[in-house]
C-alpha cells in the first residue's frame, strides 16, 4: 500500500492531479487509515501509470476513461481501443499540419525581415496586417484558445 506522496513520486503525477482523477472517477476511491490518510494498492499505481502515459500521448480525459473501461474487460476485441488510438493519431496529425503552417509563416516573416529599425521591421508589419500572411492561421485554426 502506498500513501499519496509515494504514489505521486512513483508515477510522476502531482498529488492535486491524483485527487482530481479521484474526483472525476478515473481513479477509485482509496482506502483510508485510521488517521484518514489515503492508501493506494499496486493496481491503483498501475492504473495511474496508464493514465499518465495516455496523457503523455495527448489522449483527452474522456478517451482515457473509455480506454480504462475497455482495459477492465480484457476478453473484449481491441477494435474499440484501436478506434480511440486512430482518433488520437488523426488529431495529432491535424495539429502537426496546423503547426507546420504556423512555422512556415513565422519563418517567412523572419526571412523577409532585413531592417535595422522597428519602423521597417517585417515581423511587426506582418503581425499588424494579417493580409500580408501567406496562409490563414487564426488562433482557433491553430488549436489555441482565444
Amino acid at each position: 500500500m502506498f500513501p499519496i506522496g509515494k504514489l505521486a513520486k512513483a508515477t510522476g503525477v502531482k498529488v492535486p492531479t491524483i485527487r482530481y482523477y479521484e474526483q472525476i472517477g478515473l481513479m477509485p476511491e482509496p482506502e483510508r487509515t485510521a488517521g484518514n490518510q489515503r492508501l493506494y494498492a499496486q493496481s491503483t499505481l498501475e492504473r495511474l501509470a496508464f493514465i499518465r502515459h495516455a496523457r503523455d500521448l495527448g489522449f483527452p480525459l474522456e478517451a482515457i476513461r473509455e480506454l480504462l473501461s475497455l482495459s477492465d474487460r480484457p476478453n473484449q476485441p481491441c477494435t474499440a481501443a484501436d478506434d480511440i488510438a486512430r482518433r488520437q493519431l488523426a488529431e495529432i496529425q491535424a495539429r502537426i499540419a496546423r503547426l507546420t503552417v504556423l512555422r512556415d509563416e513565422l519563418q517567412r516573416m523572419l526571412d523577409h525581415c532585413a531592417s535595422d529599425t522597428i519602423a521597417e521591421c517585417r515581423v511587426i508589419e506582418v503581425l499588424g496586417n494579417h493580409a500580408l500572411c501567406a496562409h490563414d492561421h487564426d488562433a482557433q485554426a491553430a488549436g489555441q484558445a482565444v
